[in-house]
Formats: structure tokens, C-alpha cells, sequence
């Protein structure tokens, strides 16, 4: 029976929540602040990591952490304000990422992963946005051998658990690729299964129109209040006051704040990232994505230009932006990539909705009926939204979905 249903947040999480469900007959209203894909959604890396079974862990090693105790890292980057903040889901990260722990999370994280690519490619049909889409994989770009033969071993192993694909390429190999690159380097992992996405921002814009020709609505309002009485679920946003059955929080780092409001409390932390755009210096070219894996950015072939984006920064969600991380990012980037002048005005700036256990939070609250979440992606909202949007509303359906979603619950914490 189709229901009217309210979807808080629209980035690529919550436009594919709102179009699975509008597909299934659900009357849906999908609210932002801003039009869908203008968050972090417009920032990411464009790629749809299927190969990403296993999710980041906090570093435990006592090299690493030596390494990125002085604070001067493009991977990640730390503000005592922003960790003091978070001390609590930190401490929690920190013990999740013990082997035992991590060991037990890595399959249950790549089940959403294994559906990351399906989920996608009904969406992308649907919104005719194919010409978006590459299918040609990415590439993970070592500078010594000790720390490629490392990943490879990984990769096989992955290959063997999870059916992710990939191909070794030494010097020649990488340099008959992306000839535009540096010499010297050791080589490469070719991810061959992921797809690439040449204007992120513009994808979720695509699937959001393909939600409105389901018969969804797009209100671009400020969320004011939230709320339960008798007669349902009320949200008042740009002065309308809209009531439903069912609401679903994918506001993203912002839901923590709400579902605090009612007495639900998930330990989301952000882990903040910038890009800029950039021009190639002469007849350079960048083929695919490249990361740049010892170092920690990424540079990829965007629409807008060449998109350099960092690592981590561990930092409050609304404190200003720093610039530091970026511009280190940038000195590497130009000593592998001949990068030309910035092309945009001032730096992106997005956050990465976090959790203790680095799996998203999916499904009912507790004691809160018609109230479902969908947030707390991490590095992998673009690449789980759909999958993210198509087992909710399996779930809001009442049917059994198709992977366990036990390990996602919210009260989990």
C-alpha cells in the first residue's frame, strides 16, 4: 500500500532512499537545504569502489602513528579541538580496528559493497546517465616496490574472498597507461570493477530528476522541526508543515543533532576532505583516475578539470576551512602529475559522516515507529547510496532483504 513517506537529506544517500521507494509507489518528499548532490556528494572522488571491501581502520601500528603524529600528512590531518570533540567514537574506532574486531566487520562491510554496482546501474538507466560513466576501473599508483608487492598480496586476497578483480602493472605497464605521469615509479594496481564518474554532483542531480518523473517531490527548505504526534510524522520546513507515515534521517553528519532531539543517540564523527580543480600543463593528459597511494590524494579527470582531493581531517564539522592539507596535496600531486593553475576560486570543502565501526547505520528506530536511518557512510557514501536506498526500502516494505542487515541496525551501539 503506497504510504506517504519524507526523506531528510539529499545527497546521493538520501535521492536514492527517496527514488527506490518512489519507484515502489510511495508518495515521497525529499527536503535539503540545498538542491540534491550540493554536500559532499558534489566533493567525492567520482568512483564507485566496488574493490572497497574493506573500510579504513583507525591506524594501530606504531610507524604509522609516528608518522602522523607531527600533523604534517596529506592522508590525514588532525585538530586537537576536533578530536577532543569526537574523544568518545574516536576511542571506539580505535578498539574496532583491533584485528579481532576488524576481522569480523570486513564481511559484513562487503556485502553492502558486493551491491554497490547493481544498485547503481538501475539508477543511471533511470536517469539516462550513462555518458557520466566509465567502466574502465581506477588506478592505485605505488613509488616503491616493498609497498605495491604489500597491496598486490592484498589484492589477491580479496579477489579470492570477495570476487573483486584487478591487474598488476609494473613501470612499462603504468607508463604505456598514463605515459603523462612521472618516471620512475614501481607500478600500479588496476582495479578493473569500479566505475568512475566525471561530475559526481551532476550524477545525483540525474538520479534526483529520475526520482521527480517517478512522481517525487524535491523541497528545497530548511528543516526547522521534527516530529511525532497521533496522526504521524511532522516536519516543518520553509514554512509548509508536511505530515507522513515515515521519515527516513539521511541528513548525513547533521542527523546526529536530530536524532538527539529525539532521544536517539548514534556516535557520528566527521572526517573532513577538500578538492580543488586544476588544468594540465601542455599536451598532458590524465586517462583515469590515479591515487597516489604511499602519499594519500587523488587526482581524477573531471568534467570541471583535473580533481585533486586529500586524505583525511579529523576536525569539527562547521570550524572553518584549513588549507594546509590541500596545498601539501598539491606539492606531491605536481612531482607525479604536470597539474596546470587552480581553476576554481576557493577550495571544496565536504565532511564524511563517520561511525565507531565504520559501517553505516541502516534501518528502524528503535521505539520510534515510522522513523528509519540512513546515514553514516564514511568514505563510501557515493559508492553505497544506492545499495543504501534499495535494502531500506526492502525493509520499509516489510519484506526480508537481501543481505543481513543486523550488522547495520541502529541500536547497535
Amino acid at each position: 500500500m503506497a504510504r506517504e513517506i519524507i526523506v531528510l537529506g539529499a545527497g546521493i544517500v538520501g535521492v536514492s532512499v527517496a527514488w527506490y521507494l518512489a519507484r515502489r509507489g510511495h508518495r515521497v518528499t525529499l527536503v535539503d537545504r540545498r538542491p540534491p548532490g550540493s554536500e559532499t556528494s558534489f566533493g567525492n572522488a567520482g568512483i564507485i569502489q566496488r574493490e572497497a571491501v574493506q573500510p579504513y581502520p583507525f591506524p594501530r601500528d606504531l610507524a604509522t602513528l609516528l608518522r602522523v603524529l607531527p600533523n604534517r600528512q596529506v592522508d590525514i590531518r588532525y585538530r586537537p579541538g576536533g578530536m577532543l570533540r569526537a574523544a568518545i567514537p574516536l576511542l571506539q574506532y580505535w578498539r574496532n580496528s583491533s584485528p579481532r574486531r576488524y576481522r569480523d566487520i570486513v564481511p559484513e562491510y562487503a556485502s553492502l559493497i558486493a551491491l554497490s554496482l547493481d544498485a547503481h546501474a538501475s539508477m543511471i538507466e533511470a536517469a539516462g546517465a550513462d555518458a557520466l560513466v566509465r567502466r574502465e576501473g581506477w588506478l592505485e599508483v605505488f613509488r616503491t616496490r616493498a609497498a605495491l608487492e604489500a597491496r598486490l598480496e592484498e589484492a589477491r586476497a580479496n579477489e579470492a574472498r570477495f570476487g573483486v578483480r584487478h591487474r598488476a602493472l609494473d613501470s612499462a605497464d603504468l607508463a604505456d597507461m598514463e605515459p603523462s605521469l612521472a618516471e620512475g615509479l614501481a607500478g600500479a594496481v588496476h582495479w578493473l570493477d569500479p566505475w568512475t564518474v566525471a561530475d559526481p554532483g551532476g550524477l545525483v542531480q540525474a538520479y534526483a530528476r529520475a526520482f521527480e518523473a517517478e512522481g517525487g517531490r524535491v523541497l528545497e527548505a530548511e528543516v526547522s522541526e521534527l516530529s511525532r504526534d497521533p496522526a504521524g510524522w511532522r516536519v516543518s520546513a520553509g514554512g509548509e508543515s508536511l505530515l507522513a507515515s515515515d521519515v527516513v534521517m539521511a541528513m548525513g553528519p547533521w542527523s546526529r543533532q536530530w536524532l538527539a532531539k529525539l532521544g536517539t543517540l548514534v556516535p557520528l564523527f566527521v572526517k573532513r576532505g577538500y578538492h580543488m580543480h586544476y588544468g594540465s600543463v601542455g599536451q598532458a593528459r590524465l586517462k583515469h583516475w590515479v591515487m597516489d597511494a604511499e602519499v594519500g590524494y587523488l587526482l581524477a579527470p573531471m568534467r570541471a578539470g583535473i580533481r585533486l582531493t586529500t586524505g583525511a581531517e579529523l576536525e569539527r564539522l562547521e570550524a572553518p576551512a584549513h588549507h594546509r592539507q590541500l596545498a601539501a596535496a598539491e606539492e606531491k600531486a605536481r612531482q607525479l602529475y604536470p597539474l596546470g593553475e587552480r581553476l576554481d576560486p576557493a577550495p571544496w570543502k565536504g565532511a564524511r559522516p563517520c561511525t565507531p565501526d565504520m559501517k553505516p547505520v541502516i534501518g528502524p528506530v528503535e521505539g520510534q515507529q515510522g522513523l528509519w536511518c540512513a546515514l553514516g557512510h564514511g568514505h563510501q557514501g557515493f559508492t553505497l547510496g544506492p545499495a543504501t536506498g534499495r535494502l531500506l526500502a526492502q525493509m520499509m516494505d516489510g519484506e526480508t532483504p537481501e543481505i543481513d542487515m543486523r550488522p547495520f541496525r541502529v541500536d547497535r551501539f
